[in-house]
């Protein structure tokens, strides 16, 4: 065991009134409760905190990558959402990438310019602001809390320090001249070191004086092409001047009485909706939390709902997705029919019917009742570690969630998004309308999992957001990759019974159990804000908000 990670201590969920921010860096989520004092916004907020994890949490986040966020008007009970999530260049096609000698049998490093997908954050955040926010603040007003924490340094924390030791080597790249610009002295900060970025804050202002233009057109973007093209990409300073982001309708599924909101695709949301879906069937609670039996029948629902998202997840301007069907209560009957009490599928497929790791998760809530729940992410770790010359951020490593199958719907083509799997999540109810809860749990492949689990915890077994993260959670896959076979794997957190665990491995189960210390990583990071007395039982006013933050990350739930 790891003894440099363990879940010692009790934390109790977080209540107050205001005003409320969970995120996986304190430093984060003091910054956007100080937006919500002056008068933002949650989704001035989020924005904010965004900023914040991008300087405080660069081994997970920032303003190189992808961001979704959905928002929740509370005058209207309208939830909206936005797809942040860039493309591909335009000359990036399956011919060029089989020309080079990539396939199905040799994948592009993780480190190469082919993996960098336009990066859509900073218009994101613009666009975030412009829609759903206050109008009381300006973009300079947002940024200025990350800006002077570039500028002046921070103390890194310590599962932030551990990341960033992890996955140095890409910025010590000789190629990667500008990666020093994240490393003090060549090496990566320890726990409690104190970071400077300005080059960081520099493109901050950037964005707050110029607004999209700031980054999109002249110097950043010309550094990010340069840098691409010297890693063998082929981005154009057009292919980022033509980004746009996305306003999307969620898409949402009634569990219990509950709506349950996700980003369609080309996110992963769907996959959580369609387990619930499976899930709704059966009598979870009489089963007992994390037993033998409904960590079984949770698996093979995940399992089920996967099989069909890599069969048909992509960018639904280039190609169908058979979203209504995927989401039909019939079809998840289908799909409930196949599993067994007793004994897991050996394999699994899409259904006939349809035919035809690192980020940041982090949510907000404001006085006025809105929320914003937000996800930024580089995909794995630094991403692919570039850093533009004087720009103080990564860029992203996307595009290896394109399919390199010819036949296949994501496969790599010009201006296409690939598969994503960040998600931010909300529930409202679905007789009032009113929020319920605001909640997302980043990494990977692990992310609708994550949904699942720490929402039926509170859904089903009355726990408050705190005790739903604390929980010891499965992961299916291998976190960042789920490759052929790799649904047939299911790592068990620390925690969970070794009675549960024989049980599961005689059902046919192939698990990794007491899965513990920095390797719990796998296993995701989740904020949650929940609202009034829902789910937990407890006697409150409806105008109070609960919250609660991962212990597998630094961060914490601030309130006001």
């Amino acid at each position: 065991m790891d003894h440099e990670l363990l879940f010692n201590s009790n934390r109790s969920v977080l209540v107050c009134r205001n005003g409320c921010v969970a995120s996986s860096q304190p430093l984060a989520s003091l910054i956007g409760v100080d937006i919500l004092k002056l008068g933002g916004n949650a989704a001035d907020a989020a924005v904010a905190v965004a900023a914040a994890l991008n300087v405080t949490e660069p081994t997970s986040t920032g303003i190189g990558g992808d961001a979704f966020c959905l928002f929740y008007n509370r005058s209207t009970k309208n939830v909206h959402g936005l797809n942040g999530s860039g493309r591909a260049p335009g000359q990036l096609t399956i011919d060029r990438l089989q020309s080079e000698g990539y396939g199905l049998d040799k994948p592009l490093p993780v480190n190469h310019g082919h993996t960098v997908t336009v990066p859509g954050a900073a218009a994101a955040w613009c666009d975030a602001v412009e829609k759903f926010g206050s109008g009381k603040l300006s973009m300079l007003d947002i940024l200025q809390p990350a800006i002077r924490l570039a500028e002046e340094g921070f103390p890194v924390q310590k599962i932030t320090a551990h990341a960033w030791a992890k996955g140095a080597w890409l910025l010590q790249e000789k190629r990667n001249m500008f990666g020093q610009d994240l490393l003090i002295n060549g090496q990566p900060p320890k726990h409690g070191e104190v970071m400077q970025n300005p080059w960081l804050a520099n493109t901050f202002k950037a964005l707050a004086t110029h607004g999209k233009c700031g980054f999109y057109e002249g110097r950043i973007a010309e550094e990010v092409c340069k840098v691409v093209q010297k890693f063998g990409g082929l981005m154009t300073p057009e292919d980022l001047k033509t980004n746009v982001s996305t306003f999307e309708e969620p898409i949402k599924t009634d569990y219990k009485g509950h709506i349950v909101w996700e980003i369609p695709p080309n996110g992963q949301g769907i996959t959580a909706l369609m387990a619930l879906n499976i899930l709704e069937g059966y009598n979870l609670q009489a089963m007992g939390h994390n037993s033998s039996a409904y960590l079984h029948t949770l698996i093979e629902a995940l399992r089920l709902s996967f099989a069909d998202v890599a069969r048909y997840c992509a960018d639904t301007s280039k190609v169908h997705v058979p979203i209504e069907k995927m989401l039909c209560k019939d079809y998840a009957a289908e799909r409930r029919a196949l599993i067994k009490e007793n004994v897991t599928l050996p394999n699994v497929s899409d259904g006939e019917t349809l035919k035809g790791n690192d980020t940041v998760y982090f949510t907000v809530t404001d006085c006025g009742g809105n929320a914003c729940s937000f996800i930024n992410s580089n995909y794995m770790g630094f991403g692919t570690g570039i850093v533009p010359e004087n720009c103080g951020f990564t860029l992203q490593n996307r595009g290896l969630n394109f399919s390199l199958d010819p036949g296949h719907p994501n496969v790599v083509a010009p201006h296409k998004r690939p598969y994503h799997t960040i998600i931010p999540a909300m529930v409202t109810s679905a007789e009032t309308g009113e929020l319920l809860a605001s909640f997302g749990v980043m990494g990977g492949f692990m992310q609708p999992q994550g949904h699942v689990q720490v929402l039926l915890n509170m859904l089903e077994f009355g726990m408050d957001p705190q005790q739903a993260l604390d929980m010891p959670r499965f992961c299916i896959g291998h976190g960042h990759t789920m490759s052929e076979g790799s649904l047939n794997h299911v790592a068990l957190e620390t925690g969970i019974s070794e009675s549960a665990v024989q049980q599961l491995v005689a059902m046919g189960h192939n698990i990794t159990a007491n899965v513990s210390g920095y390797n719990r990583a796998i296993f995701g990071r989740g904020q949650i804000i929940a609202k009034g007395t829902w789910p937990f039982n407890h006697v409150g006013e409806s105008n109070v908000y609960w919250a609660g933050s991962d212990p597998r990350a630094d961060g914490a739930a601030i309130g006001y």
